[in-house]
């Protein structure tokens, strides 16, 4: 009998799992991966990412058709009827597709599925069921689970989190969010185009904390403009069930009068934390810090060696991209290779309409750093987005004022979440606002905004 099972055990198959387990076995270890969930792919593929991403598709068209919007495209349609179980059901459809094929990726690349959870019965050794297995590497990854609220139950029928949020059977006429973060604003617009009043209640001062602040303030303005309506600097201080109704209970988040509002439902979204609890993390030796993260080193190795973690249980943004390029990374460090992820360089996304993308530092950050220089550019005088009647936005690029080289980008339009990887990937060979200025982009596309915006920097821009 071999003195180990497996050469690497990932446990968790969301997307830095799943990627894990499949470069490690492309690299000629063999590998399993142990899994709970009926389906592979983790929050992101089952109830996070692509099933919200499924809905917000779903749901512009359908404000799109409802609104009016498509007669000044000469698009001229009759009574527009929203059929919410179909919307479901493609949500379901894109989901299993998406989910089936990690499944089929595990059989072609020969790793092993452990169907159940982990739990650790020593350094190198876990129980998944009633089989105990042994790995030389053990690489944790098992991702977040929604934030509660204290004082507040979430029971997924009026008071629900975000997988709740997915799948609510009928258009609520009232929905309250609690958390004016990314999730909270992908979900309140998801219903708040499909018919739902919505409410954001945000503690800070201002939505999607952590973004630019010329970036915050434009979105808000957006998204009231969409009908959204916002209480900041507010917190909830309470919920009651009523029969089929909600209500919540609020006051300044700097003290004040108390004031009530009553709704169909309300999502609480108020972040993410690190799924470690289960794993009997003490059998191996580890510990967990103050955030219930696990601390780890360059090489995603953690203090006992042969245990390895990446994704939402470490330190740093909790996003799917990120736990995949961790996930690629630990395995080559495994196999005696160099995995690097360059972690100031994670773009994050807001799948809104219009999307939010940013890189690198805000302006308030990279201040703080240093001296800097600003250019700004207006997608209202972006051809492409000024024949698709998509003006709302803009593109910011930060350099350093001695050096020219781009510090970060933020960038306000349909397109964004697609248009940031020119500027991570321009950030990651060190350019220049000069070199990005400088080079040719096809026209005409909502990208020539990114180059404007960078002709800004030294006060060149040709289209404003």
């Amino acid at each position: 009998m071999a003195e180990y099972d497996f050469d690497v055990l990932v446990i968790g198959a969301g997307p830095g799992g799943y990627v894990a387990a499949i470069r490690a076995a492309q690299l000629g270890l063999k590998v399993a991966c142990a899994e709970g969930r009926e389906t592979l792919g983790g929050t992101c593929l089952n109830v996070g990412c692509i099933p919200s991403k499924a809905l917000l598709h779903a749901s512009e068209l359908y404000n799109e058709a409802a609104s009016g919007a498509l007669a000044k495209l000469g698009v001229k349609l009759g009574s527009v009827e929203l059929d919410l179980d179909a919307m479901h059901a493609q949500r379901l459809d894109a989901v299993k597709g998406l989910t089936g094929g990690i499944e089929y990726l595990f059989k072609k690349n020969k790793v092993e599925w452990l169907k159940g959870y982990a739990s650790f019965t020593g350094k190198d050794s876990v129980q998944i069921g009633d089989r105990t297995v042994r790995a030389k590497n053990i690489v944790i990854a098992t991702g977040s689970s929604v934030t509660p609220l204290p004082g507040v139950e979430v029971d997924q029928k009026i008071v629900i989190d975000s997988t709740g949020a997915l799948e609510l059977p009928k258009v609520p006429e009232h929905l309250v969010v609690i958390g004016g973060g990314v999730i909270g604003l992908e979900l309140g617009s998801v219903w708040r185009r499909v018919g739902a009043k919505v409410t954001v209640v945000e503690y800070l001062d201002q939505i999607l904390p952590g973004f630019d602040g010329d970036v915050r303030k434009e979105a808000q303005k957006l998204f009231k403009k969409q009908g959204i309506e916002f209480k900041t600097g507010t917190k909830v201080t309470g919920v009651a069930i009523n029969g089929d109704k909600a209500t919540v209970t609020i006051e300044p988040a700097k003290g004040g009068a108390a004031e009530t509002i009553e709704a169909d439902n309300v999502l609480v979204a108020i972040g993410r934390r690190p799924n470690t609890s289960g794993l009997n993390l003490e059998a191996a030796g580890l510990t967990v810090n103050a955030r219930g993260q696990i601390e780890i080193g360059h090489e995603f190795e953690t203090s006992v060696d042969g245990i390895w973690a990446i994704g939402d249980v470490v330190p740093g943004p909790m996003l799917a991209h990120k736990a995949e390029d961790e996930g690629i990374a630990v395995a080559e460090n495994i196999a005696g290779l160099t995995g690097i992820v360059n972690h100031d360089l994670i773009p994050s996304v807001v799948y809104t309409m219009p999307e939010i993308a940013g890189i690198g530092l805000t302006e308030e950050a990279a201040k703080e750093k240093g001296e800097i220089k600003v250019g700004k550019f207006p997608m209202a005088g972006n051809s492409r987005a000024k024949t698709n009647h998509e003006p709302d936005g803009f593109v910011k690029v930060i350099a350093d004022a001695k050096t020219d080289r781009v510090l970060g980008v933020w960038i306000i339009t349909s397109l964004a979440g697609t248009m940031i990887a020119q500027a991570t990937q321009a950030m990651e060979f060190g350019a220049t606002s000069e070199d990005i200025a400088y080079t040719c982009h096809a026209h005409p596309t909502h990208s020539e905004a990114i180059k404007e915006a960078a002709m800004a920097v030294t006060g060149k821009p040709i289209h404003v």
